[in-house]
C-alpha cells in the first residue's frame, strides 16, 4: 500500500475526481467579475433625465407665461395716483391713459414713469402692479424753497435747484420771499441756479424756521455773494449782511439794536451784523455802530 493510500485511510483530505478544494485565500476567483456594460446605459439615462426635464420645464413655463400674456384677466382697468398735492391725480393719469388696456404682467412701465417725471413738479414716482388689474403710481412732488427773481421774472425753485415753473398769481398760497442773484452765467433764455448760492440761501430759510415770527418778516434775499447773504425785512429798508452762519441770532440781534442805530442815523441803508455783538450801519455816507450790552 503506497503512503498517499494509506493517509487517506487515515482520514487525511486527498486530491480525488469530483472532490472540490478549498480555494485560497489569496486568489479569490469568485470576486473577478466582467465589467458590467448597463453601466453605460444608465449614465447615457441620466444625462438624458438632466437635459430632458428643465427642457420640458423651459416650455411649459413658455406655455403659460404666453398664455398669460393673451389673457384679458389681466389687462389694466384701473390706475391709482397717490402722493399728489400740487398736482391732481387726474393730471397725473392722464400722462398714462394709455396703460389702460395693456397687460399688466408684460408691459414696460419704464417709459411711463420717464413720462410723468417729465412733470416740472414731480420729483419722484414709482409704480406698482397690483394684480389682476390695476397700476399704482406713487408720486413725490417738489416742494418750492423760494420765489427766484431772474432776468425780471419770478420763478418757483426747489431746494435742489430746480425752476419748478413762473411764479404767478396761481402760486399766491406760496408765502416765500423773493431772492435775487441766485441764477449764474446761464446761456439767454436758460437761467442756471448757482450750486453755492442755493445751498447758503436753503441754509439761510432752514434756520429761520427755527423762529417762524422772524422768518414771516424777511421778505427778500440777495444771495449775489454766497459768503455774505443781504436780508430785507418788511416795512424796514435797511439791507442786513449777515454773511454765511449764525444767521437768526445776528438778526435778532439786529432787531435789539434798530431803535439805537436810528438814534444815530434817521434812515439805515446798509447794516453790517457780521462781526459779533457790535453792529455797523450806514446811512448817505454817514456810518454808526452800535453793541449790544451783556445782560
Amino acid at each position: 500500500m503506497s503512503a498517499r493510500a494509506g493517509r487517506s485511510r487515515r482520514g487525511l483530505p486527498a486530491r480525488a475526481a469530483g472532490v472540490a478544494t478549498p480555494a485560497d485565500r489569496h486568489y479569490r476567483r469568485s470576486e473577478m467579475r466582467p465589467p458590467r456594460r448597463r453601466g453605460v446605459v444608465s449614465l447615457v439615462g441620466r444625462w438624458t433625465r438632466a437635459l430632458l426635464v428643465p427642457a420640458l420645464l423651459a416650455g411649459a413655463a413658455a406655455w403659460v407665461a404666453a398664455a398669460l400674456a393673451a389673457s384679458p384677466l389681466f389687462e389694466i382697468d384701473r390706475i391709482d395716483v397717490r402722493g399728489t398735492v400740487r398736482l391732481s391725480p387726474g393730471e397725473v393719469e392722464a400722462l398714462v391713459a394709455d396703460l389702460r388696456g395693456r397687460n399688466l404682467l408684460t408691459v414696460d412701465v419704464e417709459p411711463y414713469r420717464r413720462r410723468v417725471l417729465d412733470s416740472r413738479w414731480v420729483a419722484g414716482v414709482s409704480l406698482a402692479r397690483r394684480l389682476p388689474t390695476t397700476l399704482e403710481l406713487e408720486v413725490t412732488e417738489r416742494v418750492p424753497l423760494a420765489i427766484a427773481r431772474i432776468r425780471q421774472q419770478l420763478y418757483l425753485v426747489d431746494a435742489g435747484g430746480v425752476i419748478i415753473d413762473s411764479y404767478g398769481p396761481q402760486y399766491r398760497e406760496f408765502d416765500l420771499p423773493i431772492v435775487d442773484g441766485l441764477a449764474g452765467g446761464g446761456r439767454a433764455g436758460a437761467p442756471a441756479i448757482d450750486p453755492a448760492r442755493l445751498q447758503t440761501t436753503a441754509r439761510l430759510l432752514g434756520a429761520l424756521t427755527e423762529d417762524p415770527p422772524l422768518s414771516a418778516r424777511v421778505s427778500q434775499i440777495d444771495a449775489a455773494d454766497p459768503r455774505d447773504l443781504v436780508v430785507l425785512l418788511d416795512d424796514d429798508p435797511a439791507r442786513l449782511h449777515v454773511g454765511d452762519e449764525a444767521f437768526v441770532a445776528r438778526l435778532r440781534n439786529y432787531l435789539e439794536l434798530a431803535p439805537a442805530l436810528r438814534e444815530q442815523l434817521t434812515v439805515v441803508d446798509y447794516v453790517d451784523l457780521r462781526f459779533g455783538e457790535r453792529v455797523f450801519a450806514r446811512s448817505q455816507g454817514r456810518l454808526a455802530s452800535v453793541r449790544r450790552t451783556s445782560r
